[in-house]
This record gives structure tokens, sequence and C-alpha cells, in this order.
């Protein structure tokens, strides 16, 4: 059974950047039937308080060791963060620091952002790719960054075209690379769940 395991690296509830990920992991499930794909999201504001008190790897507690290893065991992976200062959150990154990296040698991932302004969509480039080559993750050419101005009452808007339309390219590059079987990226229909 297909895995896909979308992590929110932002730390607020609701969070445009958990509706963004949640989207795309959707997305990639679409063409599977529900009962033969796993999708599964990976909160960082959930587990924040326990994340934050880690200060090495003696110490991890169950909460943060259960969310490293359902995403060891993904076969796609969608890392997603808003943007602060130019780069990822610095929980989400602690808890990258946290992982292992062979446990996620060789899998594809989908990499999004989220923020303010355009000047931000270049962080997929010069921030995500670099962490994503170090973990010697396969990632999909198409990043996915959406400004915060898309989102209304925490979902990407329906007439976000150039949104969607990137998050099915994304998608179709990812199946692609996975051998799932691909729909045109015009024609993938992408489901937007809370």
């Amino acid at each position: 059974m297909p895995r896909i395991v979308a992590l929110s690296g932002s730390l607020s509830r609701p969070s445009r950047t958990r509706a963004l990920v949640h989207a795309i992991a959707d997305a990639l499930a679409q063409g599977h039937s529900p009962r033969n794909v796993q999708v599964d999201l990976i909160d960082i504001a959930e587990i924040a308080p326990a994340l934050a008190a880690v200060t090495g790897f003696d110490n991890i507690p169950d909460v943060v060791r259960d969310a490293q290893e359902l995403l060891a065991r993904a076969d796609v992976i969608v890392l997603g963060s808003p943007v602060y200062k130019g780069s990822y959150s610095g929980l989400f990154k602690h808890f990258i620091d946290l992982l292992d990296p062979a446990w996620l040698r060789g899998k594809v991932a989908v990499l999004a952002a989220t923020g303010g302004s355009d000047r931000h969509a270049l962080v997929l480039e010069h921030q995500w790719r670099p962490l994503a080559s170090f973990l010697e993750l396969h990632t999909v050419p198409a990043g996915v960054f959406v400004r915060d101005s898309e989102f209304e009452n925490y979902q990407l808007g329906a007439d976000r075209t150039a949104s969607h339309e990137r998050i099915a390219l994304a998608t179709a590059q990812a199946r692609t690379l996975l051998g799932w079987q691909t729909q045109p990226a015009a024609e993938a229909p992408i489901a937007l769940a809370a």
C-alpha cells in the first residue's frame, strides 16, 4: 500500500501551510482507492511542546519518535513550512535535525512553502533543495509556493488557478518518479481538505 506523509512546519493552528501540504497529499492520493493508500499528516504545531524540549538524540519523546518513524515509512513525502526570515521554521528544522538522514534516503519528495509575498518563492530553491539533497531525497522539479493572500479561511481559494496547476504539476512529477499512474497536470483534479 502506498504511504504518503505530509509534514507541516507551521506552529499555528489553523495553518495555511497545513492546508497546503494536506491538499498536495490528497492530490498525490488521487488515482488510488482510499482503502489502497495511506495518507498521514505530521503537524509540528501538535508536537511542538515535546519537540522543543529535545536537546539530544538520547531523550526523544515518544510523540516525536512516532512522527519520525511515520516519515521513515513513507513512499513519498510532502515537506512544507511557512517562510520565516527567508527560511523554514526553526522547529521544522529541529525535527529534521533529529532524524537519521538514512531514513529518508531515496524517497520522493514534494517541497512546499507559504509566505507573505512572492519575494519568498525562491526559498524552495535556496533552502529546501539543499536540505533535501543532504537527506538524499528525490525532489520533484516543481516546488509549490503559495502566498498567504491566496487562502480563504485557511484553505487555498478555489479560484487560485495558477496554484492549483502548480500542485497538479508537482504531484504529476512525483507520480512519474514513483512509477504510479499519472494524469496530465491540466486534468488532475485537486481535492481540498481541512
